[in-house]
């Protein structure tokens, strides 16, 4: 029974997913110097969804025959927690370092247990605590390289991305509350035309211009392939076959290879106590996961969606 299992798990695949994540910086920081993040943003989900509209018609079906509380958590997730946060994620860039806004983007595991309590009426136990209070302070070690200096800059690059997890963290848990309906091909096609028309009236509002150079189009196709939709495919592919604690063990190449990114590529030279943050705040975010898999009385409550073998 167990070398089959063993065969089967997906464990590596999930770091390999995770990996491409943590390459995000290479592109997405030296665009975010020459171009305005909206215009990044808008360019990246024309991209994808340009490379999930095979997925499109049949899922804009499906929506047609969903409850409404399901067609609105759709909208949020194609305006919030798609083109928004990829917009604020991708401006913290600009004002910040290129390890710190990825590796913020960490505490989304926390905010989306906070969020099911909000949104789901999920019960939220108060041994959270004992995870989200750590978690802050290593974020504020992380954000502020002198933690009790704070500096504007670092302040608004540092409130960027939490915003940013936070609408990452919304789309996690109305999209499990989705999936009772729609699978996980109908999300991710909807996901990204939603976030791309939402990208469209806010250009067009802002007068942003979506002129590109030539150079920047190279950058702009391996964000939007590589640690966009490469790694959602490889991740959501090997999520079917990787216990969720092995998974959360496996995403810490994420913000590994972020840092590694920042340090090599970038020259980004984080301080003792921002070393010290990144610590805090992954050991709270695994503390917390291996909490929910393996304790009876877990931090929240989880209602399971009827269909559960979908991924939202």
């Amino acid at each position: 029974m167990t070398t089959p299992y063993r065969a089967a798990d997906r464990t590596w695949l999930v770091a390999v997913a995770a990996s491409l994540w943590g390459l995000s910086a290479l592109w997405r920081g030296p665009l975010a110097q020459e171009l305005p993040a909206l215009t990044i943003v808008f360019w990246e989900h024309l991209l994808l969804s340009v490379a999930v509209s095979p997925w499109l018609v049949p899922a804009v079906r499906r929506l047609r025959t969903a409850r409404p509380r399901t067609v609105a958590s759709v909208v949020v997730i194609g305006a919030g927690s798609s083109a928004l946060a990829t917009v604020l994620f991708t401006a913290a860039f600009r004002m910040g370092d290129p390890i710190t806004p990825q590796v913020l983007q960490k505490l989304q595991p926390l905010l989306a247990v906070a969020l099911a309590a909000v949104l789901l009426g999920e019960r939220l136990r108060p041994v959270y605590a004992a995870f989200l209070l750590p978690a802050l302070v290593g974020a504020w070690l992380l954000a502020f390289p002198q933690p009790t200096h704070v500096t504007v800059a670092s302040a608004q690059a540092a409130l960027l991305a939490l915003g940013a997890a936070a609408l990452w963290a919304a789309g996690t848990v109305l999209g499990r509350g989705a999936s009772a309906e729609l699978g996980f091909r109908d999300l991710a096609a909807l996901r990204f035309s939603i976030g791309l028309l939402t990208l469209g009236v806010v250009v067009a509002l802002t007068g942003t211009s979506l002129e590109i150079t030539a150079a920047a189009v190279p950058s702009l196709l391996l964000l939007a392939l590589v640690p966009g939709l490469a790694a959602m495919v490889l991740y959501y592919l090997a999520l079917g076959r990787t216990p969720a604690s092995r998974a959360t063990l496996a995403e810490l190449a994420f913000p590994l290879t972020a840092a590694l990114v920042g340090v090599v590529a970038f020259h980004t030279r984080p301080s003792a106590t921002q070393w010290l943050g990144i610590a805090v705040v992954l050991a709270s975010v695994v503390a917390l996961a291996l909490h929910e898999q393996r304790s009876t009385t877990p931090a929240v409550r989880v209602r399971i969606p009827s269909r559960t073998g979908r991924a939202g």
